[in-house]
């Protein structure tokens, strides 16, 4: 499935041809094209729609639908590992998952 995400935009690369900037959808941060909304502000709410941000979206919108694909694992859906979702869908097994520091590790289990 592929999602309009909402997302904050952390920086604008106004050298970038197209325009681009760095997007967070709430803790994970993709490059995204800014080109259809080339007057938005490092701040703002977008929606971004396989890697474009085509409309601006309130902050407290954002948050409430961040919020609420969080809770219907779209997020992970969405920006889960790449590799391992590739794995699944060709049957096979994943690479193995990078070696965590011991303080990592204790945050994940207590989750």
């Amino acid at each position: 499935m592929c999602l309009a995400v909402p997302g904050k935009v952390v920086s604008i690369d106004h050298r970038a041809d197209p325009l681009t900037g760095l997007i967070d959808f709430g803790g994970v941060r993709k490059q995204a094209c800014l080109e259809y909304l080339p007057d938005l502000r490092v701040g703002e709410y977008v929606i971004v729609h396989v890697g474009f941000a085509l409309q601006r979206l309130d902050e407290a919108s954002a948050r409430a639908s961040l919020e609420l694909f969080e809770q219907l694992g779209l997020l992970e859906e969405e920006f889960g590992d790449a590799w391992r979702q590739a794995a699944e869908q060709a049957g096979t097994a994943a690479p193995p998952a990078p070696v965590a520091a011991a303080g990592e590790e204790s945050a994940r289990e207590a989750r």
